[in-house]
């Protein structure tokens, strides 16, 4: 097991992320965690957890991305009576529970805080329960989140742990300075559907349809390489700590990320990017890319260069249709954080060059000169027909079964895969914004014109020949 550690809490916590499971772990300070208020981000050790910047009165840092089973350990803590507070946002409807246990997470339950829809990941309320005893002296106290659903249910701001702590019954909640889309639109695609699943424009997606049945084939002349492929080449159009997929409407709430193609902000939705202009350089792709930043001692890397080729893994790539209008999905997992030595899966890799070695805590390769750090993401590419998006913007999308899109995705769009390529030969002091080389991901907005799009997966992706920015072939 690999391990890499960073300062937390202030320099007499150091933090390590182990390679097995994913948990974040840490050896807490001597300090201790007095009641009655304990901040969520405080937490000594933890499983599934990130932290981001929070609209609630204060500002400061709450926890997010929290799932049926992760949890948030706090040393040291000595509590001060039997009433107990929690600060939650909950932008999910499906709600659960917080509940505390001593000692571990599956040690005594101290008590269980409800959680319920809020509004937003942003809108706060404060629920108050009593605990069932009020052990003395210094404890392991453990919140552990509890779901009956997979897809992240809380956001945690901090909690109170005895006498005084109990907030006022009339505690304000700080709205978002852009209002946030509610779960019923579908956050950042808009239209209609529940719990974050939003339903594809059917009307306008039998009209796409409908106006790519009609496009013919052209002949396909000899020497054109035979591979169902065309590409787009985009530039770094910003970096901001902003999602509008994940976090529509609230700027700074996410790790930052770098922006390719359009202007992106944290209210864009995929109608908006069609009035942006962009650099990405095939014709009819106002569609917007981003990944989270790659950075070197805490600075950001400077990037080389950012290609999307769209292709075909089927067999029969024939069958493949356009995207449908509004299209927004996610490829990797932010929340990942586990070791990738050499041969691991989700790997950077040298491009132009050899590798020469690993990094000291062996995540990163080392590229002799003339090369540089690249990343392959490929995405699903088959789609349900149904949504445009859904709550942790995979679901909506799977993979073939037996060389076929069918079954819950009976639909082949084409293959995206993103070529991110760093000025950079890796090595040590390198992180993502979102933490390890495991946590790498990439978030696709269409906003392909359909008479551009159309004829490109028509004439390159269903006859199985190589393009490049337009329909037209190339050799070799």
């Amino acid at each position: 097991m690999r391990l890499r550690t960073r300062v937390l809490l202030g320099a007499a916590a150091v933090a390590v992320v182990a390679g097995a499971g994913g948990a974040y772990m840490a050896t807490a300070s001597a300090d201790e965690n007095t009641a009655p208020k304990l901040e969520a981000e405080s937490y000594s050790a933890q499983s599934g957890a990130q932290t981001e910047n929070t609209r609630d009165a204060g500002g400061g840092k709450n926890v997010g991305w929290l799932a049926n089973g992760d949890w948030l350990q706090y040393d040291n803590v000595t509590l001060g009576g039997a009433d107990l507070s929690v600060r939650i946002a909950a932008q999910n409807k499906a709600g659960g529970s917080i509940e505390l246990h001593l000692g571990s997470p599956a040690g005594t339950l101290l008590a269980t805080f409800p959680v319920a829809y809020t509004g937003n990941w942003q809108s706060w309320k404060t629920v108050t329960v009593t605990a069932t005893s009020v052990p003395a002296g210094k404890q392991t106290v453990v919140a552990v989140m509890k779901s009956a659903q997979q897809y992240d249910f809380v956001n945690v701001n901090w909690f109170t742990l005895g006498s005084g702590g109990r907030p006022p019954a009339t505690a304000t909640v700080a709205p978002p300075t852009t209002a946030a889309p509610s779960p019923t639109t579908g956050g950042a695609t808009g239209g209609t559907g529940t719990a974050g699943w939003v339903d594809v424009d059917q009307a306008a997606w039998q009209q796409q349809v409908a106006a790519f049945n009609k496009l013919q084939q052209l002949p396909v002349p000899a020497g054109t390489t035979r591979v169902s492929e065309f590409h787009t080449d985009c530039a770094v159009s910003g970096e901001a700590p902003d999602d509008p997929i994940v976090f529509p409407g609230l700027a700074g709430a996410s790790h930052m990320h770098t922006f390719f193609g359009p202007k992106v902000t944290a209210t864009s939705r995929p109608a908006d990017l069609f009035g942006e202009a962009t650099n990405c350089n095939a014709p009819g792709d106002n569609s917007a890319y981003w990944v989270p930043q790659l950075q070197k001692n805490g600075q950001p890397v400077k990037m080389k260069s950012f290609r999307v080729y769209y292709g075909s893994r089927l067999p029969d790539p024939s069958v493949t249709m356009p995207f449908p209008p509004g299209l927004v999905m996610i490829s990797g997992d932010a929340k990942k954080q586990t070791a990738t030595p050499k041969g691991a899966s989700g790997q950077f890799w040298c491009a132009g060059s050899a590798e020469t070695g690993r990094s000291a805590d062996g995540n990163w390769p080392v590229c002799a000169a003339g090369g540089n750090l690249i990343f392959q993401l490929t995405f699903a590419d088959c789609w349900d027909g149904r949504h445009i998006d859904s709550p942790d913007h995979k679901s909506h999308m799977g993979n073939a079964v037996n060389g076929k899109c069918q079954g819950d995705y009976p639909v082949a769009i084409p293959n995206l895969s993103f070529m991110v390529n760093y000025d950079s030969l890796g090595g040590d002091g390198l992180a993502l914004s979102s933490g390890m080389a495991s946590s790498m991901h990439g978030d696709f907005m269409n906003a392909w014109k359909p008479e551009n799009l159309g004829p490109l997966v028509k004439v390159c992706l269903d006859a199985k020949a190589k393009c490049g920015t337009t329909p037209s072939f190339t050799g070799g």
